[in-house]
């Protein structure tokens, strides 16, 4: 890409930014990095339309990064149910409380990538749009664009890395982060690219080829496994019974309903109130529910009518509507 063409794209999101709680318009000064950070984290993952209001309601409860830091996990961890992706929760409570420890966030790339739960992205989107440091953020937009920019079939993140470096202005490296962000989820995108709206397509080689859909090449996609699981029911008095999962693996720290490690082979129960599928990153899931009588494990009754309020994650929160419609329909 020329410095012509950097200087295209860079007009092209002054005229047509998407305009995002977390962001500060072209030209203006930085945001807080607070709001990048939180962002980054949540988009992980996650589209904007689903993380926007979510973003909203979490930064109107807690301001700042010392709020979070003094917040209580549970309450976190509440508030992030439904967002998926748990650990990034976990990071984040973790992160809000190092960065309270050393007083403010660390301003390179190569500093943030120490806090918890920061990788290679994530520092350096943050760099570069908080604290206008020249840091290659390059997540699936910015790699499709570049990809398809340089006519790549399926280059090494190095690679990209270092031609996302060679293009950005010293002067405006946020800007020209986001506007690659831009370009690649509404113009560039995965399947059906709007070539004919692109300020970059003169100088796309996926364009000249006529198939810029093909670039970059799809990656080969693992079996993925499956388990079974069971989770118990168990009614009274108008409140049910939720415990917490241990603070390490999968769903760790959130509310859920009781039951057993979740294994390769189909349970033998009888009388179940039926079964919810989940799909996680690595495995998909049939979770059995059944009604229980007893409470089991450390846990707490929880008003069926506030359920809303218990911070349940996907998961368990189709089980409880599983189960509420099931008694329902009896």
């Amino acid at each position: 890409m020329t410095a012509n063409a950097a200087s295209r794209l860079l007009q092209h999101y002054v005229d047509n930014f998407r305009r995002l709680p977390w962001r500060s318009p072209p030209g203006e000064p930085a945001p807080d990095p607070y709001r990048v950070w939180l962002s980054e984290v949540m988009l992980q993952q996650t589209t904007v339309a689903t993380v926007r209001p979510r973003f909203e309601r979490f930064v109107e409860r807690w301001p700042t990064i010392h709020a979070l830091a003094a917040a209580a996990d549970e309450d976190v961890l509440s508030e992030w149910a439904g967002l998926g992706y748990y650990a990034r929760a976990r990071h984040l409570i973790a992160c809000a409380r190092e960065v309270e420890r050393r007083g403010a966030f660390p301003t390179t790339a190569a500093e943030l990538r120490r806090l918890p739960g920061i990788g290679a992205y994530t520092s350096a989107a943050i760099a570069a749009i908080a604290f206008g440091q020249t840091a290659p953020a390059v997540d699936t937009n910015v790699e499709r664009v570049i990809v398809r920019l340089h006519g790549l079939k399926s280059p090494s993140r190095a690679e990209i890395e270092r031609l996302v470096l060679a293009i950005m202005p010293a002067d405006r490296p946020g800007d020209f982060v986001q506007a690659v962000m831009d370009l690649g989820a509404t113009i560039c995108r995965p399947t059906k690219p709007c070539c004919g709206d692109c300020p970059l397509r003169r100088d796309c080689a996926a364009f000249a080829s006529g198939t810029p859909q093909v670039f970059p090449e799809p990656r080969r996609r693992a079996v993925r496994p499956h388990k079974y699981g069971v989770a118990h029911w168990i009614e009274r008095g108008g409140r049910v019974w939720l415990v917490r999962r241990p603070a390490k693996g999968l769903l760790g720290g959130m509310a859920a309903l009781p039951g057993g490690d979740w294994t390769a082979s189909p349970p033998e129960l009888l009388n179940a109130i039926g079964t919810v599928r989940h799909v996680f990153t690595h495995f998909s899931l049939d979770l059995l529910l059944v009604a229980g009588s007893e409470p089991a494990g450390e846990g707490w009754w929880h008003p069926l009518d506030q359920l809303g309020s218990a911070g349940l994650p996907t998961l368990y929160r189709r089980a409880a509507e599983l189960a509420l419609t099931a008694r329902q329909a009896a």
